[in-house]
């Protein structure tokens, strides 16, 4: 990407978007087109429509979404499903009307089946039942990888579908009800060692492996697909199997005992740790197969033990009171 291009981050005041717009800007590109959700409703067909058609970018990073852990997504699939939607589908066409050059679509490793072999390779699509407790969001996310695959079959577009592994990072939520189980832990902990409690108490059984990939990794990755050259795009877009969808992740995995035991001496928690078995674990094992983008070059750099503390950091400042 040129410098001076102009970039739409469709999402850039949340955990992925606004750690895209650090990396842009710390990369030298400063011709940024933002807006907040006050600003403009991708929900809204026309308005979003209207932007694009007054702003003309040249490259769309998809980035908004509606998303939340195991509680949100089961509480309200149908907000899930429509919101998700709505925001990528009015993104996607007003892209191609305006002939937008390259488009990374951002959607979730939980787009693959429940019990799909592991590790996770994209032609996994679709080959089997999903996850029932995020079901909603997940088809919603596959709606978008075929939009992306469709449009780049019928319109000769450069849409690419990026799935990231279970990101955390600065400006994560922290809600205890729709965060993920990183910073749901992550300020469990805190507020445990904060107020001297005993015990935390965490749900499912603990056994479940997860990968989790720092939202600062993931921006680097974003980047990096949006400057590939022409015939290493134009691969991932023809790939015999599940064209125009790439996993970006670290391929490690821990347990989420392990992530309780580790997230407790990061906040420096010194009392049990408790495992609820009778809520839901999801599922039992989630780990990408990131070989597509590290055969072009691309490895995640920042270990799990780091990424978590730089985040508690940033909690602990976000927590402070400014004067």
């Amino acid at each position: 990407m040129e410098k001076g291009a102009k970039i739409y981050v469709a999402g850039h005041t949340g955990l992925v978007g606004s750690a895209l717009t650090r990396k842009l800007r710390e990369e030298g590109y400063h011709n940024l087109l933002l807006r907040t959700r006050a600003e403009l409703d991708l929900c809204d067909q026309a308005a979003t429509a209207d932007v694009f058609r007054q702003e003309q970018p040249d490259y769309v990073i998809l980035a908004a979404a509606r998303v939340g852990g195991i509680v949100a997504n089961e509480s309200y699939p149908a907000e899930f499903l429509y919101d998700n939607l709505m925001i990528q589908a009015n993104i996607i066409q007003s892209a191609r009307q305006q002939g937008v050059r390259r488009l990374l679509f951002l959607g979730s490793s939980c787009i693959y089946p429940k019990l799909a072999p592991q590790p996770l390779k994209e032609e996994y699509l679709l080959t089997g039942p999903l996850e029932p407790t995020n079901d909603a969001y997940a088809v919603a996310k596959i709606a978008g990888v075929k939009m992306c695959q469709a449009y780049n079959r019928q319109y000769g577009t450069r849409f690419l579908a990026a799935m990231p592994a279970n990101l955390y990072g600065p400006n994560d939520n922290f809600d205890l009800e729709t965060s993920h189980v990183l910073p749901a832990l992550l300020r469990k902990f805190h507020e445990a060692q904060a107020g001297g409690m005993e015990t935390v108490a965490v749900w499912g059984t603990g056994t479940p492996l997860r990968e989790f990939l720092h939202v600062d990794d993931l921006a680097d990755g974003i980047l990096f697909l949006l400057n590939l050259p022409d015939k290493d795009l134009d691969g991932l877009l023809e790939q015999p199997a599940a064209p125009a969808l790439v996993n970006i992740g670290s391929g490690e995995e821990i347990s989420i005992a392990d992530l309780a035991l580790l997230i407790g001496k990061v906040t420096g928690f010194t009392g049990r740790t408790l495992f609820d078995a009778t809520k839901p674990d999801g599922t039992p094992r989630k780990v990408t197969d990131t070989s597509r983008l590290s055969s072009l070059g691309w490895r995640s750099g920042k270990s799990l033990a780091e990424g978590i503390r730089d985040t508690y950091r940033w909690y602990l400042e976000a927590m402070t009171p400014t004067v």
